[in-house]
């Protein structure tokens, strides 16, 4: 059954979507009358407009080069150190251009050779020490977040490669995996998956509540019981108009038991209204672990062999708009927790968020250098652009060769365009 925004009336969206509240729910009785809501996207220019998460995959790779700087001993490095590493760095073009793009993060001298050489400004080097301490200071936070994902995966367990996919995301330190013993508690252990990879596992016999259950329970519509229907909290979008009977559907949608990400599945059967909940419930709560409370979603896609998601996870999000909003800047896909951002007191912030903010007023700073570098240049008659041509020639990496201007834009990006994982 198919409902659109733009479909004539229906006389019924689903014939039995009853509120249960039983502690179980017999396969013989799961609905698997799954109603096929198409959900018209509607632009909402607040979720559109936040700083932390419109720059998020800009700021990547300017800490992964930040990293590369710091952790040299002197402190500094030269251009060939980094140069081809541009892939593994998640830079979006050749280094040396991009490490111009932020004058108010990196800063570069003439080094033996006469080599381009890179150092962190004194304002960088200061958020860079602050971050180390949110690292030591935070450290069980962190693990605890790391805890709850793989928790949530079906077996408890989860690849490395996996986990460093989403260590982004999670705000850990590229090398928390390095230092176990400090790091990581007795509950964690290392195993080897059936399929070869290697793997961390967590041995925990406490039941996690979600952060949807916590609210529940807080605001006195939860006794902390299973399979009780607890409603996820919605956040309409300006303008957006939803026919009755997509109405009805979410408001019955609502009335289901709601299955814990942390809980056994699999007496859920697929395609059934309570696995859907089910779903949307593990999304919600992946997204609360985040820092920005939000991920690129092609990048969550990793995770449906683990997690039990359905092939066409991505129209979770599509069809319940009240909860989630798809981005669609930086020509990609970004699913927002619309929740961390209506209500301020049913999340709690990442401690690294206050981090990655001051970053991006460095990001803010470094595009007002540049465009005063150009403006000075062309007062001058041209006579002092050669300082923006010249560094910017050189910093080809002595290969490309090529003459190319400096971009005043944070970054190079077309925010109208989306990816082919987005249509509508």
């Amino acid at each position: 059954m198919s409902i659109s925004s733009d479909s004539p009336p229906l006389h019924r969206i689903t014939e039995s979507m009853s509120s249960h509240c039983c502690s179980h729910i017999s396969p013989s009785y799961q609905k698997a009358n799954y109603v096929n809501v198409y959900m018209k996207w509607k632009k909402d220019s607040y979720f559109d407009t936040i700083e932390h998460i419109d720059k998020s995959i800009v700021l990547k790779p300017i800490i992964n080069l930040k990293n590369c700087i710091a952790e040299d001993p002197n402190g500094c490095i030269p251009i060939y150190r980094v140069s081809k590493r541009g892939f593994a760095l998640d830079v979006p073009m050749k280094v040396a251009k991009f490490l111009r793009k932020y004058p108010s993060i990196f800063e570069e001298f003439s080094g033996e050779y006469n080599y381009p050489w890179f150092k962190l400004t004194p304002e960088a080097a200061e958020i860079d020490r602050e971050e180390k301490r949110v690292y030591e200071d935070c450290r069980e936070d962190l693990r605890d977040r790391l805890k709850k994902l793989i928790l949530m995966s079906k077996e408890k367990v989860l690849p490395l490669k996996i986990i460093q996919g989403m260590e982004w995301y999670l705000g850990l330190p590229d090398d928390f995996l390095h230092y176990t013993e400090k790091n990581l508690d007795r509950s964690f252990r290392f195993v080897t998956m059936e399929d070869g990879l290697e793997g961390l596992a967590v041995d925990s016999g406490e039941k996690v509540l979600s952060v949807v259950q916590r609210n529940a329970m807080k605001n006195g519509v939860y006794s902390g019981g299973s399979m009780e229907a607890v409603e996820f909290p919605c956040f309409p979008s300006k303008g957006l108009r939803l026919r009755h009977q997509i109405k009805d559907w979410l408001e019955e949608f609502q009335k289901l038991p709601y299955v814990s990400p942390y809980e056994d599945s699999s007496h859920l059967q697929p395609d059934s209204d309570e696995c859907e909940k089910r779903v949307v419930g593990l999304l919600h709560e992946l997204l609360s672990l985040f820092v920005e409370h939000s991920a690129e979603r092609k990048k969550l896609f990793c995770l449906k062999k683990y997690m039990g998601l359905p092939q066409k996870v991505h129209r979770a999000f599509e069809r319940h708009p009240e909860i989630f909003y798809l981005s669609h800047k930086n020509k990609t896909c970004t699913a927002i927790l619309k929740e961390a951002y209506c209500d301020e007191s049913a999340i709690e912030k990442h401690p690294l968020l206050a981090v990655r903010k001051k970053y991006i007023r460095l990001m803010r700073e470094s595009a007002v250098i540049l465009k005063n570098r150009r403006v000075n240049g062309r007062l001058a008659g041209g006579g002092n652009m050669e300082l923006d041509l010249d560094l910017e020639h050189k910093c080809e990496d002595r290969g490309g060769g090529e003459n190319t201007k400096v971009d005043l834009d944070l970054e190079s990006e077309n925010v109208d365009n989306r990816d082919g994982e987005c249509s509508q």
